[in-house]
């Protein structure tokens, strides 16, 4: 049975996705898209759904999980059957895998940080926020939400920077071990939620719909938005990080036929899932408020404690401005947050003009975007972080 929040409010995803229809060059709606959209409500993860029963049922335990995925199969003596499955599935490499263009994908990645930060933040995950279900399963588990707030959103800029590390995301690596952790967390709240959650109006709490959705909040999304904010992305560049959020894609376990390096075709996908959505729920607001006031809770590394409730509030205001640019008006009021002038785009568009389309071009401002990208992830880390160890919510 297809949920009842499948296309409910059609017409204003037509309306939210109206700059995307443009921008992303989409065309007429495709009715058996959105058919496999509304299927794809009741679909699982199934690799990572049998391996989620197996260390329900303590045939495999966490520790087990753990040594595989830092040492291999091989660190598991007489390594129980689902987890060898899952192992083989994770570290098995397509066909159609470029490692040379998931490297290059990665320092597009680290070009873009703070730009990419922003848009992550803000199009992606609060933007994201305008829609029922996946917000209702985030305020149900705690995540991101509540005190935990800037916890998770800590681990989130921990993953996402991760994947710009050479080599990092060739199985066995940081990134890699990171997204697995992520599907194997996926697939137990899952298997945790589903047999208590109104999956008649919902689908599975964590679905493969949902999760070819959120993908593309990381790349497609991710591209429109930076372009927005003035940075220049040329064709090589945008199918270097579809390359590398394809792969990303498909260690999460989302379904082949929702996986692309192609650009437009993301769009594509992206605009029939907006059109696929139920309205915004009471979940939405309470999770946006949330971030906006985690923002007094971060560190402000070489502030001094005198002024760091200023800057504090710049952040603040900094990230309701961007808000009120990517989301408007309307978005912003079913989201119950404070409307502000687009000052930040102001600052940000010359800013990043000069960066991308004039120093970005030559080979020594290209490295020296390279260096001010790692200097940014150490900076988001430590305001995140705060101290504490830099690590992924234990399973």
């Amino acid at each position: 049975m297809i949920p009842t929040r499948f296309r409910e409010r059609q017409e204003r995803g037509a309306r939210i996705g109206r700059p995307l229809k443009y921008l992303g060059r989409v065309g007429e709606v495709d009715e058996e898209l959105l058919d496999r959209l509304g299927r794809g409500l009741t679909e699982r993860d199934e690799p990572g759904a049998a391996l989620a029963d197996a260390i329900r049922s303590r045939e495999v335990s966490l520790p087990q999980l753990e040594a595989v995925l830092t040492g291999g199969i091989a660190a598991v003596t007489d390594a129980p059957e689902p987890l060898r499955t899952f192992f083989t599935e994770v570290t098995t490499v397509p066909d159609w895998v470029d490692w040379k263009l998931i490297d290059d994908g990665g320092r597009v990645m680290n070009r873009l940080r703070q730009n990419a930060a922003d848009v992550l933040m803000q199009l992606s995950l609060i933007g994201g926020y305008r829609f029922g279900g996946p917000t209702d399963l985030l305020v149900a588990t705690g995540g991101l939400s509540g005190d935990g707030t800037l916890r998770r959103l800590a681990e989130t800029q921990k993953w996402t920077i991760s994947l710009s590390a050479p080599g990092g995301l060739r199985p066995g690596g940081e990134a890699w071990r990171l997204t697995v952790h992520v599907r194997v967390m996926h697939a137990l709240v899952n298997a945790s939620f589903e047999p208590r959650w109104d999956n008649e109006r919902w689908g599975l709490p964590i679905n493969q719909t949902d999760q070819a959705g959120t993908l593309g909040l990381f790349d497609g999304a991710l591209i429109i938005g930076c372009r927005a904010l003035g940075v220049r992305i040329n064709g090589a560049d945008a199918r270097a990080l579809m390359h590398l959020w394809r792969w990303v894609g498909h260690l999460m376990g989302v379904p082949a036929d929702l996986l692309t390096d192609d650009e437009w075709e993301r769009h594509r996908i992206n605009y029939h899932v907006l059109l696929a959505q139920a309205g915004i729920s009471e979940a939405g607001p309470k999770l946006a408020q949330a971030i906006v006031a985690a923002q007094d809770d971060r560190g402000y590394p070489g502030w001094p404690r005198s002024l760091r409730r200023v800057r504090a509030s710049y952040e603040r205001e900094r990230l309701l401005s961007m808000l009120t640019t990517f989301l408007g008006v309307r978005s912003m009021r079913e989201l119950g947050l404070p409307i502000r002038p687009p000052w930040a785009f102001a600052y940000l568009i010359p800013l990043n003009t000069m960066r991308y389309h004039v120093l970005g071009r030559t080979r020594v401002g290209s490295r020296l975007l390279g260096a001010w990208g790692d200097r940014t992830s150490r900076r988001i880390l430590d305001a995140y972080f705060g101290g504490e160890e830099e690590s992924l919510a234990e399973l």
